[in-house]
């Protein structure tokens, strides 16, 4: 891509994106990731309502009059985001593919990190660790990161999770917020590793869907083809009966990753390429 173009590209988003951080999520964010606890900040006069567990004795009795201690939340948090960029992201049947929602999002979270002052990283994986950029804070980092979203080339196609978030819980050492991004189709059993890695961080899985991976279309024979592992098939998409089995399939697998994320505490969303991810974002924040 060239430089113009790709700056152009990151310009697109970070207008749209940073926007919606600041109208919209910024506050929900906050609200939804708290910091690590209360931090002294300073001292003031009592005021009629004051918690008198708060007063402070020893400047109460320097300056015979009562003062209190003021609290402070301690913000500093690190959020990193796990990114699944294996060949399964170039698939989109409606607006964009899953791997232009997987940007604007991880922009949107990067820009709601920023603004309440937190740490960004960013995992890149495949079957393999792609890339890793450790959290920093700063507009210049988010937009690094916004830059390697748009251009980064994964050298695998396929997907392990398990790899994935082994290498994340042993390189981040203090408990982080993580977003899991993938379409989470892959072979391997992660289980286990997503349970240790939902102990030691704050871990939530977005899992992001084209519309035809629920529900095939009525467009008689074509042919697929798996981009991870690069199989194809022809498949009769008239036929009723292999259309209903697909659907049902595809529910039943819903179902059985709903519960491996409940089994393992964590907070988790749909996202759909053809829907507006502010609506299942927000409500992902406000119930937390």
């Amino acid at each position: 891509m060239e430089t113009s173009e790709l700056l152009k590209k990151v310009r697109k988003i970070e207008i749209k994106t940073r926007g919606l951080s600041s109208q919209v999520f910024s506050g929900e964010y906050h609200s939804a990731f708290k910091g690590r606890g209360m931090a002294f900040s300073e001292v003031r006069e009592y005021t009629p309502g004051d918690d008198v567990r708060t007063i402070d004795w020893n400047v109460t009795a320097r300056f015979s009059t009562p003062f209190v201690k003021v609290f402070e939340e301690e913000r500093e948090l690190s959020v990193v985001l796990m990114v699944d960029v294996s060949a399964s992201g170039a698939f989109g049947t409606r607006s964009q593919m899953k791997q232009d929602m997987i940007t604007e999002l991880c922009a949107v979270v990067a820009f709601s990190a920023s603004q309440n002052n937190d740490k960004i990283g960013v995992i890149f994986f495949s079957d393999k660790i792609e890339k890793f950029i450790p959290p920093k804070k700063g507009k210049s980092h988010v937009l690094r990161i916004i830059r390697e979203l748009i251009e980064f080339k994964p050298e695998n196609t396929k997907t392990d999770l398990q790899v994935a978030l082994k290498y994340m819980t042993n390189v981040i050492k203090k408990r982080s917020i993580v977003f899991l991004i993938s379409d989470f189709y892959a072979e391997n059993n992660y289980k286990d590793a997503l349970k240790i890695a939902g102990k030691k961080h704050d871990l939530v899985a977005l899992r992001i869907l084209d519309k035809a991976e629920q529900e095939l279309p009525d467009v008689g024979v074509i042919k697929l083809k798996d981009n991870e592992s690069g199989k194809i098939i022809w498949v009769n998409t008239g036929d009723k009966e292999f259309r209903k089995q697909f659907s049902i399939n595809q529910l039943k697998f819903e179902e059985e990753l709903k519960d491996t994320f409940n089994r393992s505490g964590i907070d988790s969303t749909r996202i759909m390429t053809h829907e507006n991810y502010v609506k299942p974002l927000m409500n992902l924040f406000k119930n937390r």
